[in-house]
């Protein structure tokens, strides 16, 4: 307990803390006083620095955690789909459909339908066709990009507009899935979305800034305090949010502690760099900072656009030609990391596969041959599959591994969509949490929401168990459970917690203030129903988030 005779403004009484400087709870209290936590102890010590306007918050039981910090998430982009035509609940065919029939019946003026959520395992093959929507909504453009952001659903009307048919080339950087005759089925991935998004008609600015404002309530909800967004820029039915931040930052709306990652145009070179510099310069502003750069070098392996060292294979088993795609070519790749890494930028990578990690952390080697060690804290998202050989580069670059630990355990998208086209020796290289861990890498966590759900403690759930929460969305819904994914690459509790809070903060470079309980440090608090360490690790994802404070202030109280 830190020496204090501060009066506190509020306590946190009754339960344990996790404090995130040990690896397990304690039994202590809290003061916070002015927006900072002034001491951690007894509560016999700690009560006495309470007066009579001091409130205290008993945790009857519960646990005290530090803010959750999501380090790869999108909320600007979750909030207009969440005011927008949100299939993110449905998990059928016909739960789609009717719930675009809802939306279009409710909107009648609206020229086109937008929204998105859908996941590509309901369908067959993973692609939804044009009949499907033209079936409910024959008069209107509609399009509904997936829950993983990399495709998107057309109906024929969205493909006619958009002067997009059997004679329409696929770009370089994706593909447009087409019936027997070349006709545009209506599935479009990657790269092939903007065909028909350049068209759609964007979000307005009170659009885009309601959703923000409303994304920001949900993650408060789930005890998320800080996070980066891993795409700032223009996204398909979306105006460019990096206006948005700033005018929520500007205007005291954003509460939360944000860095913006600014996207890098991977159609352009290295011309950008100055724009990215001179975006960095104006949008520090109030609690948001655009000082990181996105660079996403390959897709997803669903659709076989993740960048792969061997081939896909097909549904006989046998290898294809093809291996994924590197949106950069390696060689630019290396000297657009280096430039950003000399101007001090953070690098925050989309990397997938193996070839993809590869490559990225060859940049990133370059760039520290070339600049010398720093600050800049780069991080590698996804991870879906990393070489063996490229376990102990992470640590030996000082480069953090930016987890999304819901997606490691067995549901339909992977079992259907994934494993059968890696072949079982290469799925068995998926999200290997345990090793990069145990290699000495720094562990940094994210939700990639809208995604999948944002929700910390079923990402933590997956990363201890390598079961996928019967709650969550992507459960596979069977009787009984799942065996676990690998279950040699869980983590424990403490060291999920700890990506979630300590370890993000670090990436977001706000170790300094939060991350952890300790004195002097800003009084981003979760308080828990349970403390789940107490419990069963499968009864994790049934913790539920009862208050969340941001310096000192209660944004969030459940109900009852």
């Amino acid at each position: 307990m830190a020496n204090t005779s501060q009066r506190a403004d509020t306590l946190f009484v009754g339960g344990r803390v996790f404090t995130g400087t040990a690896d397990a709870p304690v039994d202590a209290a809290v003061a916070v006083a002015d927006g900072k936590i002034i001491a951690v102890g007894d509560e016999t010590g700690i009560r006495s620095l309470a007066d009579a306007a001091t409130e205290v918050v008993d945790l009857a039981g519960g646990l005290l955690v530090p803010g959750f910090q999501d380090a790869h998430v999108h909320p600007a982009v979750a909030g207009v789909q969440m005011l927008g035509c949100d299939l993110s609940e449905e998990r059928t065919i016909d739960g789609y459909l009717a719930a675009v029939a809802r939306y279009a019946e409710k909107h009648p003026a609206s020229p086109w339908i937008r929204g998105g959520g859908w996941s590509m395992d309901i369908f067959p093959g993973g692609t939804p066709t044009r009949a499907m929507l033209d079936a409910v909504v024959p008069d209107r453009p509609v399009m509904l990009t997936n829950r993983d952001g990399h495709g998107a659903w057309a109906n024929t009307r969205a493909l006619e507009t958009s002067g997009v048919d059997r004679d329409t080339p696929d770009p370089v950087d994706g593909r447009i899935e087409r019936e027997a005759d070349g006709t545009p089925a209506g599935t479009l991935q990657e790269g092939a979305v903007d065909l028909v998004a350049r068209h759609m008609p964007i979000a307005t600015a009170d659009e885009a800034h309601a959703g923000l404002l409303a994304a920001q309530e949900h993650l408060f909800s789930l005890g998320v305090t800080s996070w980066q967004d891993a795409m700032i820029g223009v996204f398909p039915g979306n105006p460019d949010n990096y206006g948005v931040y700033l005018r929520a930052a500007e205007e005291g709306s954003l509460r939360a502690r944000v860095v913006g990652a600014l996207w890098w145009d991977r159609e352009r070179g290295l011309e950008q760099v100055p724009e990215l510099e001179e975006r960095r310069r104006t949008g520090r502003v109030g609690r948001f900072s655009a000082t990181s750069v996105k660079i996403m070098q390959d897709g997803i392996a669903e659709n076989f656009t993740a960048g792969m060292l061997e081939p896909y294979l097909d549904g006989c088993g046998c290898a294809t030609a093809n291996s994924g795609l590197s949106f950069i070519e390696p060689a630019l790749l290396t000297e657009a990391v280096c430039a950003l890494d000399a101007k001090g930028f953070q690098v925050h990578f989309h990397a997938l596969g193996d070839r993809a990690v590869r490559e990225v952390l060859d940049a990133l080697a370059a760039a520290r041959e070339a600049n010398g060690a720093n600050d800049n804290r780069h991080h590698l998202a996804h991870l879906q599959v990393v070489h063996p050989d490229d376990i102990a580069r992470f640590a030996d670059l000082g480069a953090a591994a930016n987890i999304q630990a819901l997606w490691a355990a067995h549901e339909p998208q992977m079992d259907e969509l994934t494993i059968p086209f890696l072949g079982p020796e290469r799925a068995a290289l998926q999200y290997p949490f345990g090793d990069l861990q145990r290699a000495g890498t720094r562990l940094v966590a994210g939700s990639d929401w809208s995604v999948s759900s944002p929700n910390p403690l079923w990402g933590i759930h997956v990363a201890v168990n390598r079961i996928v929460p019967v709650e969550a969305p992507n459960a596979p819904g069977e009787p009984e459970p799942c065996a676990p994914f690998f279950p040699e690459q869980a983590l424990t509790l403490a060291q999920a917690l700890t990506a979630y809070t300590a370890g993000s903060a670090w990436a977001n470079h706000q170790d300094d203030i939060t991350g952890t309980i300790e004195p002097g440090k800003c009084a981003d608090l979760v308080v828990l129903d349970r403390d789940p360490f107490a419990h069963p690790s499968l009864e994790i994802a049934e913790t539920r988030v009862l208050r969340t404070y941001i310096d000192g202030e209660l944004v969030f109280a459940a109900n009852g």
